[in-house]
């Protein structure tokens, strides 16, 4: 099963903001979407969850048309993960997590074993077994982020999108919820602004620049010092990073 975007063309008013782009996430692939802060990646996944409802283009999750297809079903096989988790009521850590569980719920289901037990391996697997009854308001802004992540496990996804999901959170947080979303072992499509992290965790990257992909392949492909330099107009020198074995970079202007 692959996700796939095609032709992808998106408007908000007047601007055009996501142009003709197609993009591929095969089964057990962790890709990335880069770019400079307003360069389309965060609408161009918005359009593919359905957040915002592209001009053109299509979404496929394997024989699924997910532009056509319910909510409900679409949250059967995909999850979303985004960056700003702000509510005006409270519930317990358990309780938001449990809601990862609705769309394979009919209308009124309670809640079986079966759900309890899956909720629990989601805790379990983002460290929040010791926060389950605390309030989800009094957490920090990493902690939510975690119990948004941990609800989105809960829905067991074939697939997940990360909407820039750590980018205002420290690097411990970034750290945490990057890792545990590689060791699920599943599709992932995630908009990241750490480059360090994009080499690290992504099998491949697309590089957007002014709602067009600029680039894609390897990081090793991608990241380079003359693709950076055209993307955020800095010099930079790449390494291999001495504690991550990956790809480092130094910047100048």
């Amino acid at each position: 099963m692959e996700l796939s975007a095609q032709g992808m063309g998106v408007s908000i008013g007047k601007k055009e903001i996501v142009r003709n782009v197609s993009i591929l996430v095969k089964k057990r692939q962790f890709v990335g979407l880069i770019g400079p802060n307003g360069c389309g990646k965060s609408t161009l996944l918005k359009s593919i969850y359905k957040s915002i409802v592209p001009q053109s283009g299509t979404v496929h999750l394997g024989d699924m048309d997910i532009l056509n297809t319910t909510e409900k079903k679409v949250s059967r096989r995909l999850g979303v993960v985004g960056q700003f988790n702000e509510m005006n009521f409270d519930l317990s850590v358990h309780q938001m997590v449990m809601l990862g569980r609705t769309p394979h719920k009919k209308l009124l289901e309670s809640d079986k074993q079966e759900d309890y037990d899956i909720v629990e391996d989601a805790l379990a697997r983002t460290n929040l077994l010791h926060y389950k009854d605390r309030s989800y308001l009094s957490l920090s802004g990493g902690e939510k982020q975690r119990v948004i992540l941990a609800r989105t496990i809960a829905q067991q996804p074939q697939f997940m999108v990360l909407d820039e999901p750590t980018n205002h959170l420290d690097i411990r947080y970034q750290l945490e919820i990057l890792s545990c979303v590689k060791e699920l072992n599943i599709g992932v499509l995630a908009a990241l602004h750490d480059l360090e992290m994009a080499a690290y965790y992504c099998d491949y990257i697309y590089a957007v620049k002014q709602g067009e992909i600029y680039a894609h392949g390897t990081p090793e492909q991608v990241l380079t010092p003359e693709t950076i330099e055209s993307l955020y107009q800095v010099k930079c020198q790449t390494y291999i990073n001495p504690v991550t074995h990956g790809l480092g970079f130094a910047y100048g202007i």
